[in-house]
């Protein structure tokens, strides 16, 4: 039955393969669970009713798109998304979380409209092949900053300007600004959590190298294992792995649609939309493109557009329970690493997402330095793509680049795809090829300038 709806035999894949790599899925992303509440708390958010959004929305969306499209691919409220729902809307703003949950409700609602128009789908189809392996290749290293910074094998810290140090100096502390840089270095290798951190990097590099199946799961429980001995994971006493959820703390339907659109927050309901286009998109784009799902020859998606209406109703949803925006997760790029090609992967992690409401101890358990090699992992996988890319022909070859280091040197995917359709039809112009550029492609150039020089929150 199985293989009959996921088609597995057709897409090079079996039951145990998928299996695993919902479950590496699942690992990579669980934690949001803990990292969603913690900044919607902030914002004054109930953290258990945001516990409860975060792990129905992304668990119930997930298998939507497993089922619907048979894409491996998972959703959940995406970071990025939810610090700016917290700390720009409602703390900077001051706007309640009820009608900033509001703003997000319909900005699903007009991403429906635009998945249905298919104009979504025709942004995909429209989208330069340089560029859409230039996208997988971006959330590659993207994905490896966040697991550089989860193990700790990547510190930032502040450091005084040493011009603005002379200046306070001389003025013997009469008042001068502060100013700061921001300083990029590696972290203290004596550290247990980046020597745990290392060592799950050489455990499942190796188990890889030498082929074995659930490599990236495999080493994620083995590197658990080994940080309980060397103290990194504690287990507190009366430790239980299972514990029932209390749904009498919940933020379902709390939501202030009619405030959202009686205050006129036209500027915050774009700037969601628009960063989740080109989020989801990019990101899309890529993980299918790294399971094969591209057609080489047309260089389509079969199903984007169903995927699409998913994600779309994804956003909606979420606000409904009472999160940020639910999005495609670029995690689910590690269960794809793994095996995954089928909906049946994400199937797998939206299960386990549910179960997550009773097992949240346990895999609270699962340390940053576990889950943070398999992101470096899929990280290195993904920059396969890079080959793809003519660098001979520098109108396609300029895109391509800032496309792939705007991702992570701004920590942002919108960005990064931003930088590329802005540039790519310039180039083309520039060069009298304009005819090779998609009408769309012009399109979306204009808006990506008109959002950043009118709406640059």
């Amino acid at each position: 039955m199985l293989e009959k709806y996921f088609a597995l035999s057709a897409r090079k894949t079996d039951v145990k393969t998928e299996i695993m790599a919902g479950i590496t899925t699942f690992m990579t992303m669980a934690y949001i669970l803990f990292v969603n509440p913690s900044i919607l708390g902030a914002a004054g958010m109930d953290k258990n009713a945001v516990l409860l959004a975060t792990a129905i929305g992304a668990g119930l969306v997930t298998i939507m798109m497993g089922l619907v499209v048979n894409y491996p691919i998972a959703l959940a409220p995406g970071m990025g998304l939810n610090a700016f729902y917290a700390f720009t809307v409602v703390l900077g703003m001051g706007v309640s979380w009820q009608v900033a949950l509001g703003a997000v409700f319909i900005s699903g609602i007009i991403f429906i409209i635009l998945t249905v128009t298919q104009i979504r789908q025709l942004l995909v189809e429209g989208m330069p092949a340089s560029l859409k392996h230039a996208i997988t290749v971006g959330i590659g290293l993207f994905i490896t900053i966040i697991g550089l910074k989860l193990s700790g094998l990547m510190s930032i810290r502040l450091s005084l300007i040493p011009s603005t140090l002379a200046k306070i100096v001389a003025a013997k502390g009469n008042g001068t600004p502060l100013s700061f840089e921001t300083i990029i270095e590696m972290g203290k290798l004596a550290d247990k959590d980046i020597l745990l951190t290392i060592f799950g990097l050489v455990l499942i590099a190796v188990l890889m190298a030498r082929q074995i199946k659930g490599s990236m799961l495999l080493g994620i429980l083995i590197t658990t294992i080994v940080g309980i001995f060397m103290g990194v994971v504690k287990i507190p006493a009366g430790f239980s792995p299972v514990a029932m959820p209390d749904f009498s703390r919940n933020a379902f339907f709390a939501l202030d649609i009619a405030g959202a659109i009686h205050m006129g927050l036209l500027t915050i309901i774009f700037t969601f939309t628009f960063v989740e286009l080109f989020d989801t998109m990019g990101t899309l784009v890529g993980t299918a493109t790294k399971a094969g799902i591209m057609d080489p020859k047309t260089g389509k998606f079969p199903g984007i557009g169903k995927a699409m209406l998913v994600d779309a109703t994804g956003v909606s949803l979420g606000a409904l329970l009472g999160t940020s925006t639910l999005t495609a997760f670029v995690e689910s790029a590690a269960g794809i690493g793994a095996g995954g090609r089928s909906g049946l992967t994400a199937v797998v992690c939206g299960i386990l997402f549910l179960l997550a409401l009773f097992f949240s101890p346990l895999a609270g358990l699962i340390p940053d330095a576990a889950t943070a090699p398999a992101l470096i992992i899929v990280g290195a996988l993904m920059m396969e793509g890079v080959r793809n890319i003519d660098f001979s022909d520098f109108t396609e070859a300029l895109p391509a680049f800032l496309t792939i280091v705007m991702m992570p040197f701004t920590y942002s995917i919108a960005n990064g795809v931003s930088a590329g359709l802005v540039i790519y039809p310039l180039m083309k112009v520039i060069t009298g090829r304009a005819k090779e550029v998609h009408w769309i492609v012009y399109v979306l150039a204009v808006l990506v300038i008109a959002r950043f020089v009118f709406l640059n929150e």
